[in-house]
């Protein structure tokens, strides 16, 4: 009795062709990703990008680069034939495209025209694809190079076209693709004309390759990126890590900003992105992300590129040496910064209280508004007398502060609202949130203590007990051993209960219940992968802001002066344990255009 299924039988070649292109062309923008690959390989100069309709209606990609002959137009659409591989070793991959399958894939879902002409040669040749069926190789009309054109993207496999994305979707994961290349390749002139409007122009960068890198990161990811990142270039192993990191203090609220390219190939990769996420730890607040180009060349069997289609994905030889690479080269960079803060938290300061122009207006009660006039005439509508400080500075501490004024974060000269320390350098002023600041100095001193020779700790004369529900006092409690080693000894003390007996004597005076509250909420939210030495500077930082001089506390100068002092001289100072400023500089310069000085 027949059972009703089908006979096996060999797919039709333009049917194993469609479902293979499923894996490559996912999208226009992997297109485009393949083609522009192609034409970097082929030592191309200058690469111009044209679409229409987010790539749907056409896809146009030429270059100046190698050319191909008449014989070898047929061969470059037919699956599994490349010339980047000529010894047939997976191992030693060299370049962006090797799998010989992007060209088939892309003809056989779509009507595709390739027109070349090699080096030397007299004149060009076409030969058109249309859903898989090859015409004839014919004599065409153009320059040195290829110019590669894909119409009707997904024609021959109608089921694709329901789930592409708007147009506008689809131009933008464009633009994000040539935009990574760009990055990449910084010798090479990237243009990219989106429905007859040129929507991306790179020109060709000369001079050094870091300096030439920068520029072009620039122009991608923003003047802000380069004026706020630190240079990275260091090497392990035979692997090399060079590139970009923004500070701290310039953050973005989701990861488009993070580049990660593995021997001049972009690629989303987990182990490179948990690096990254370990060497800002304490750096930034969870739910914050770096901006960073990293730029890894290793040996090419030293990496596997062939994981998937796409070759978006890599997997390393040695993870772990990779890892320690991006760790050690990020955080030293940004340790070599040390108290630098970012330029936009000045610039986002300036834009706060800078008057918007306006015209005549009035105040609630009728009176003349200071709005829109400068300073001079508002104080003569006014005529307010100025208001005396309640704790003058003695003449003594103001002439040890005077000494302080060529320090980069100045000399003290007053505390607002016993939370911001006012501060005058030799070109503008400083603004610092003593907290914030102070936050920073305990988390780096107990993390140097910790790994110098342990952190010191103090007895308490009265154990305190410290109430929490019996789950999160468990978990407490199972890390006691990590805890000790920052200086914090409690136990168990019955059901949801644990007993401190020392806390580090760093933190001075501290809310042991607030403190120890805050500790079971960051051991709630631990990975079980991070490693030890991680968790415990997440911990390092749950109990710096416990430690760190409050605000509403009054400072006097001494103490102010040594604040600046010590972030002077303390790494990553810019920003506190949760990726928020310190301090804000104010140049004098743009203080006089408020006043409209200049």
């Amino acid at each position: 009795m027949s059972s009703g299924m089908p006979e096996l039988r060999r797919l039709p070649e333009s049917l194993v062709n469609r479902i293979a292109a499923g894996e490559v062309v996912e999208r226009p923008a992997a297109v485009i990703k393949e083609l522009v690959e192609n034409a970097v390989d082929a030592d191309s100069n200058r690469i111009l990008i044209a679409l229409r309709d987010g790539g749907k209606t056409l896809i146009s990609v030429t270059d100046d680069g190698r050319g191909m002959t008449p014989e070898e137009l047929p061969l470059a659409v037919s699956r599994h034939v490349t010339s980047k591989l000529p010894g047939d070793d997976l191992a030693e991959i060299r370049w962006l495209g090797f799998r010989g399958e992007a060209l088939p894939a892309i003809g056989a879902v779509s009507r595709l025209t390739l027109t070349s002409r090699g080096i030397g040669a007299e004149q060009a040749w076409m030969l058109e694809v249309e859903g898989g069926a090859l015409g004839a190789v014919v004599p065409a009309a153009f320059g040195q190079g290829s110019l590669i054109e894909v119409r009707d993207l997904f024609f021959a496999t109608p089921a694709r076209l329901k789930f592409m994305k708007t147009a506008r979707a689809e131009t933008m994961a464009a633009v994000d693709v040539v935009n990574q290349l760009a990055m990449v390749r910084p010798d090479i002139t990237f243009t990219l004309i989106t429905d007859d409007r040129t929507r991306l122009h790179y020109d060709a960068a000369q001079g050094e390759l870091m300096e030439a890198r920068l520029n072009r990161l620039a122009e991608v990811m923003g003047k802000d990126f380069a004026e706020n990142a630190v240079a990275l270039k260091a090497e392990r192993d035979g692997a090399r890590l060079t590139g970009y990191a923004g500070l701290p203090t310039l953050n973005r609220g989701n990861a488009r900003l993070q580049f990660l390219f593995v021997n001049g190939r972009p690629v989303r990769d987990k182990l490179i992105f948990g690096a990254l996420r370990a060497a800002y730890s304490g750096l930034l607040a969870h739910d914050r992300h770096p901006l960073v180009a990293l730029f890894i060349e290793l040996a090419p069997s030293a990496v596997d590129v062939n994981v998937h289609p796409s070759k978006a994905e890599v997997r390393f030889q040695e993870p772990g040496m990779v890892r320690g690479l991006v760790v050690g080269a990020l955080r030293h960079a940004l340790d070599d910064a040390g108290h630098r803060a970012s330029t936009t938290v000045s610039r986002a300061a300036l834009g706060a209280v800078h008057p918007e122009p306006i015209g005549e207006s009035r105040s609630v009660s009728g009176a003349p508004s200071s709005l829109g006039r400068s300073p001079r005439e508002a104080a003569s509508a006014y005529q307010a007398p100025l208001m005396a400080p309640t704790e003058p500075v003695t003449n003594n501490e103001e002439i040890e502060s005077d000494v302080f004024h060529n320090f980069p974060l100045g000399s003290a000269r007053g505390q607002v609202h016993d939370t911001y320390v006012v501060s005058q350098t030799s070109d503008g002023l400083v603004i610092v949130d003593q907290h914030a600041a102070h936050e920073r100095l305990v988390y780096e001193g107990m993390k140097r203590s910790l790994s110098e020779k342990g952190v010191t700790r103090q007895l308490l004369l009265i154990p305190e007990v410290v109430e929490l529900e019996p789950e999160r006092a468990d978990k407490l409690c199972a890390r006691s051993g990590q805890l000790t080693e920052l200086g914090l000894v409690l136990e168990s003390f019955g059901d949801g209960a644990v007993l401190v007996r020392e806390t580090p004597a760093l933190l001075g005076e501290v809310d042991i219940v607030g403190l120890v509250q805050d500790l079971a909420d960051a051991i709630d939210d631990y990975s079980v992968t991070l490693p030890l030495k991680e968790r415990l500077e997440d911990v390092c930082s749950t109990m710096a802001c416990h430690g760190s001089v409050r605000a509403g506390r009054r400072l006097n100068v001494r103490e102010m002066n040594a604040l600046l002092r010590e972030m002077e001289s303390t790494p990553r100072s810019g920003q506190c344990n949760h990726g928020r400023p310190t301090y804000v500089e104010l140049k004098l310069v743009d203080i006089e255009r408020l006043f409209g000085r200049r």
